[in-house]
């Protein structure tokens, strides 16, 4: 068993032995054998125990169990107790999901305080087989079927190499008792009706299902590196970091769909609306999409997605002077006796008495016009943006300086109005210039 142990280990890098490591101590079987197995193997180890306060006495016999069992083995403790009901309660969400918060955030705060390397679970095979079970049930892709990984960020995991029965028969080898969380045993949350219900089916229709579906979450593992090597490629080939992607080149990919998956994925999509967008970039220009953190828009040629921003907002400006539009951008308005017109995009060179204030710095409304510099018709302004390829995220950002009747001086950026030219016959000359703080 301790063999077993170490050559996992030392195959998948996990741990040091001139390094201290926690180890989350249950009072379990699993955590038991997992504290004693590391012990064993001479590694620097202390133990964190939490109590969610959940199941009135069990709880307090849990943590006594562990205080003994350090205490035996001459092991450093550091338990802590949760409020988990009112931490549920408080952010909205279940208590299987408060007091895993509540634990990771504990472990990961504690090895920072100690200085230990990481936190050592005793998650094992069954484990690895149960949450692959609970992933495909939920319709997960690749990455959702390769079970549990060894080690993630400063969790560790020595044990995925035992099978439940394995654990169990080591502690009676040794004679080492333990305690058994009674929750476990009931079939009322998913993972433990594929415990308590679906596997024992399985490996009676099966005998030895565990192993194999295992083995297949390694193999799934190593096709995973094949997988995240070429989809690492494809985006760096469709520059997917400018926020864009051309619509032609994503349908020449493999599969599209894949791609779209793992480039919206961390961005907060779903893949309902992955399903959605690669429909929808087959004739259905305009459509948008939203996360929780970012927007997505098909524009007509490029699949466009941009963090959420705040509403563009409009300020009044009364006179002269330096005006801060938001916390980045800041706008300077000032009479000025150089008559030469400004080539700048950040820089508007006007006819002083034809603007009439307060002006208005502002987003872009619906049908607002303008009369182009060295032009002498009207032109919608959207029509205008579209003639220079801006994309729809570009127009709803896009902002217009206009005057008191209500006329458009300047599309910020881009152009000013032809009314409002510097000619032979000006005699004052306003400069209306932007600059990023």
């Amino acid at each position: 068993m301790l063999r077993k142990v170490q050559q996992f280990i030392e195959k998948h890098h996990l741990l040091d032995s001139r390094k201290l490591y926690l180890v989350g101590l249950s009072g379990g079987a699993d955590s038991v054998a997992l504290l004693l197995i590391l012990q064993k193997l001479g590694y620097q180890i202390e133990a964190a125990h939490c109590n969610f306060m959940l199941r009135g006495i069990e709880s307090d016999r849990d943590e006594n169990f562990v205080r003994e069992l350090c205490k035996k083995h001459h092991i450093q403790l550091h338990v802590i107790h949760f409020d988990t009901n009112g931490y549920a309660e408080l952010h909205k969400v279940s208590v299987e999901m408060a007091a895993r918060d509540l634990r990771y955030g504990y472990f990961r705060q504690l090895c920072k305080d100690i200085g230990a390397d990481g936190i050592c679970i005793a998650h094992h095979r069954d484990d690895a087989v149960e949450t692959l079970l609970m992933n495909l049930l939920r319709g997960a892709g690749i990455h959702g079927l390769t079970g549990i990984r060894p080690k993630n960020d400063f969790v560790i995991r020595p044990m995925l190499c035992l099978s439940r029965k394995e654990i169990v028969e080591y502690l009676d080898s040794i004679g080492q008792n333990y305690v058994t969380d009674s929750s476990n045993l009931v079939d009322d949350v998913l993972r433990n009706k594929i415990r308590l219900r679906v596997l024992p089916l399985l490996e009676e229709i099966a005998p030895g299902a565990r192993g194999n579906i295992d083995k297949t979450a390694n193999y799934l593992r190593e096709a995973e590196m094949v997988y995240d090597n070429e989809m690492n490629c494809e985006r760096a080939s469709m520059k997917t970091d400018s926020g864009e992607v051309h619509i032609d080149d994503l349908l020449k990919l493999p599969s599209p769909s894949a791609f779209l998956h793992e480039w919206l994925m961390p961005m907060g999509f779903n893949s309902a609306q992955t399903e959605q967008i690669l429909c929808a970039v087959n004739g259905e220009p305009g459509r948008e999409f939203t996360s929780e953190t970012h927007t997505l828009v098909i524009d007509r040629t490029k699949i466009i997605v941009e963090p959420v921003s705040q509403p563009m907002k409009s300020i009044k400006v009364p006179e002269s002077g330096t005006y801060r539009y938001d916390e980045n951008t800041i706008y300077k308005i000032e009479y000025t006796e150089d008559v030469n017109i400004s080539k700048s995009a950040d820089v508007a060179t006007v006819d002083a008495d034809k603007v009439k204030f307060p002006l208005i710095i502002r987003p872009l409304e619906n049908g607002d016009w303008f009369i182009p510099f060295g032009m002498t018709g009207r032109k919608l302004v959207s029509d205008y943006l579209t003639d220079k390829k801006f994309s729809i995220l570009q127009k709803r950002r896009q902002l217009a300086v206009a005057d008191a009747s209500g006329a458009i001086v300047w599309i910020v950026g881009c152009r000013t109005d032809n009314r409002f030219r510097v000619s032979s016959e000006t005699t004052n000359i306003l400069r209306i210039s932007y600059k990023l703080d």
